[in-house]
């Protein structure tokens, strides 16, 4: 497998100005292009494009995951320590509220990793993690 490549990533949303008040500001995403319809983000590097469509707008279901309720549907990135961490304290300035606070998941098992989860306006979930051993993001 050649080096990793940005994805693309097409969301729905239901206010583009809100939408667009999240990634920029909240989450410190540059824009791309854009319409009247439709908004790209530079997401971590990756492609993320929001599309109007409220028909499409809904909070997803969950599963138990290591004792917590985590998003069936849900996005996100791996990132180093360092980013997750200045992430996660950049949106709790936000105001942006966690779903799953920031922690450690599995901790001294296959695929030990910090995680935490927030929505979009939208209801989109998104997941960040880091792993201290990269390795481990396909530990079993």
């Amino acid at each position: 497998m050649g080096a990793l490549r940005p994805f693309h990533l097409a969301i729905p949303v239901d206010d583009l100005a809100a939408a667009d008040a999240f990634y920029s500001e909240a989450m410190g995403c540059a824009h791309g292009r854009r319409s009247e319809r439709w908004i790209d983000f530079d997401f971590f590097g990756h492609q993320l494009v929001v599309h109007l469509a409220p028909e499409d707008c809904r909070a997803a279901s969950t599963n138990p995951v290591d004792g917590e309720a985590v998003p069936a549907r849900h996005f996100g990135v791996v990132l180093d320590r360092e980013d997750w961490t200045a992430l996660a304290a950049r949106l709790k300035a936000s105001g942006v509220p966690f779903i799953i606070e920031p922690g450690v998941r599995f901790e001294g098992e296959p695929g030990e990793q910090g995680t935490f989860f927030v929505r979009d306006p939208a209801g989109n979930a998104l997941e960040f993690k880091y792993f201290d051993d990269p390795a481990q993001l396909f530990a079993v």
